[in-house]
């Protein structure tokens, strides 16, 4: 398991140990208020990419998907400092078909640790790079629950993760796009 508390972030404080991780950012032309904005107005399946990945999940593709929805699909809001980071959370057992969802609440997140499933902790965080600019990022942090599940997901991860990493930087030009395309308020 690794740690990486360097950032001092929301998620430090549901994932602060893991065993796997994937962090993207994207620079963007426009205030931290257009790009938070941005990250909770967006539809993640206005994306093709997203939209056929998603689906091979099994999620239902019919419908506008943004942070908000989220929850109807096991995720649970796990921590938000409005206008710089959301953070949610999902326990499972991802390397199945159908992920094995297994529901639970934001105070029982961090301390979960029954044998057999893994927790997942994705948050967007927003920096501001001068007064115009800012930075849109994202990490993904997965902890098993114990060996045999680690085992289990870093095979799932072999074949998934480079397809997770394309899902989130989409999801970055996404919300890049639509913070560069809103107006000033």
């Amino acid at each position: 398991m690794r740690s990486l508390s360097r950032w001092g972030v929301l998620i430090d404080r549901f994932l602060p140990r893991y065993d796997v991780h994937e962090r993207h950012k994207i620079r963007v032309a426009a205030p931290r208020e257009h790009a938070y904005h941005a990250l909770m107005e967006v539809d993640f399946f206005r994306s093709t990419l997203v939209r056929i990945l998603f689906g091979l999940r099994g999620l239902p593709r019919e419908r506008a998907v943004g942070l908000s929805q989220l929850t109807d699909f096991g995720f649970v809001l796990l921590d938000e400092d409005p206008g710089t980071e959301v953070v949610y959370g999902l326990v499972g057992r991802f390397w199945q078909p159908r992920g094995g969802l297994r529901r639970v609440s934001r105070d029982e997140f961090a301390s979960f640790s029954e044998p057999g499933y893994a927790k997942a902790a994705w948050n967007f965080r927003i920096e501001a790079v001068g007064v115009s600019g800012s930075i849109v990022s994202t990490e993904t942090r997965v902890s098993s629950t114990d060996p045999a599940s680690r085992r289990s997901f870093t095979r799932y991860w072999r074949l998934i993760g480079p397809f997770s990493a394309l899902i989130r930087r989409r999801l970055l030009v996404m919300i890049r796009d639509r913070a560069e395309a809103s107006e000033p308020t």
